[in-house]
């Protein structure tokens, strides 16, 4: 009997460049621990509830009916890390993946890219911005804005978690009862959040959570490519993409996050009072973070039919709406348009129905590399609140908006985010 241990387990994800088979990876995802992953069920109870008979015997039982499997739940969280690829030339043959690249010549690229990639659009193309059917060379996924997420529904995947993978001695493929190693499958997975925190002690990092339909245990795991001589099915056509997981200098210290508010006159509503200080000029303002979150949620929801005397299964998803929020903590300082001015402008300006303040999060330092910028250009905020320990401080919530709700252009309908690595 061998034990399992959480430390040894590997994560990767089959996730397609342009939505067919023919252009679909393997990634390595490397996950921190506590993640997690599981599925339970919907049963109905059925109770009986009666009075004595003639010899005192009252039926007191119940029955228990399963109806269907919830959708499975995973999470995980990953470092940010932005990086730079090879010097190997991709060609369109390979699209992108030569020697387990994951972008073009010397392109940047976020090691965690297939996640956000998934989260927002429906394929790596359409999350990142790119083509894969042109010159792979160029091929750099590294800003994802959420410009084709106005979908019903996004990118579905398949994870899996390879427990006892440190140990597994076979090289190209895991598998199950060999060297210690069970590998689960949670299929058909969807995105449901992703939440960044500035812990300013630590190194950046994304809690990612969503559903799926199944996790069943499966036989092997292959990561060459289909084309590469092997007869294991269930392969990638394109094979395994693990380029930056083994690097030490692609991590982000938070400690260099700054952020950048500018007031925005033109998007904000209502009666502008303290806060037009400059007339119809934006304002800059200045805070030197302490703390903070942004969170993205899809708001997705399973389906699953209900028919009786069948256990059902969950079908696929639907998205709801996308949000996007956080807050963001400071010391109150009284610099010239800085927290404190922020703090007073926002509490006199009574007349404004919805303010607009273009945040920037510059994690790792908007000067610096590796970085990952974080812009919400249209953020409304609430009233900071005030904290009185040893310093005073002021937590700021906000929340994310497109610059037109109504329109058809992704530009503006889908602007509330927009993640752009730098390495």
């Amino acid at each position: 009997m061998a034990f399992f241990f959480s430390r040894d387990t590997k994560v990767f994800m089959t996730h397609s460049l342009d939505g067919t088979s023919a252009k679909t990876a393997l990634y390595e995802i490397p996950v921190l621990d506590g993640f997690s992953f599981s599925q339970g069920t919907n049963t109905s109870e059925v109770t009986l509830n009666e009075a004595a008979t003639s010899a005192g015997y009252s039926k007191r039982g119940r029955a228990m009916f399963t109806d269907s499997f919830a959708p499975a739940e995973w999470s995980f969280s990953t470092y940010m890390r932005p990086t730079t690829s090879g010097s190997a030339a991709p060609s369109a043959a390979t699209d992108g993946v030569t020697n387990g690249q994951h972008a073009g010549n010397a392109k940047k690229f976020a090691v965690e890219g297939p996640l956000w990639s998934a989260m927002s659009a429906k394929d790596y193309d359409k999350g990142a911005g790119q083509n894969s059917a042109g010159t792979m060379t160029d091929y750099e996924p590294n800003v994802f804005n959420f410009a084709n997420s106005n979908q019903v529904t996004l990118g579905v995947f398949d994870l899996f978690f390879v427990l006892g993978a440190s140990k597994d001695s076979e090289g190209n493929t895991y598998t199950t009862g060999t060297d210690g190693v069970t590998v689960y499958k949670v299929a058909d997975c969807s995105i449901g959040s992703a939440s960044v925190d500035f812990d300013i002690e630590g190194l950046a990092q994304i809690a990612w959570s969503g559903n799926g339909k199944s996790v069943e245990e499966v036989a092997t795991l292959e990561t060459r490519a289909t084309d590469s001589g092997n007869s294991v099915t269930g392969t990638t056509t394109l094979g395994i993409v693990n380029e930056g997981i083994s690097s030490s200098s692609n991590f982000i210290r938070q400690k260099l996050t700054d952020l950048a508010i500018s007031f925005d006159v033109s998007e904000s509503t209502g009666t502008l009072g303290a806060l037009a200080v400059d007339g119809t000029n934006d304002v800059t303002y200045g805070v030197t973070l302490t703390g903070g979150n942004i969170t993205i949620e899809n708001n997705l929801t399973y389906l699953t039919p209900e028919t009786l005397g069948t256990v059902n299964l969950p079908l696929g998803h639907v998205m709801g709406t996308r949000s996007v929020s956080g807050n963001f903590t400071c010391y109150l300082n009284d610099t010239a348009n800085g927290s404190l001015d922020l703090f007073e402008r926002l509490q006199e300006s009574r007349g404004v129905i919805t303010n607009a303040f273009d945040l920037n999060f510059g994690i790792g330092g908007s000067g610096n590399t590796p970085r990952c910028n974080i812009e919400v250009e249209k953020a409304h905020l609430e009233l900071p609140a005030h904290s009185f320990e040893d310093v005073v401080s002021v937590d700021v919530a906000f929340h994310g908006l497109a610059t037109d709700l109504s329109s058809s252009t992704a530009a503006n309908a889908t602007n509330e985010v927009k993640v752009t690595y730098t390495s």
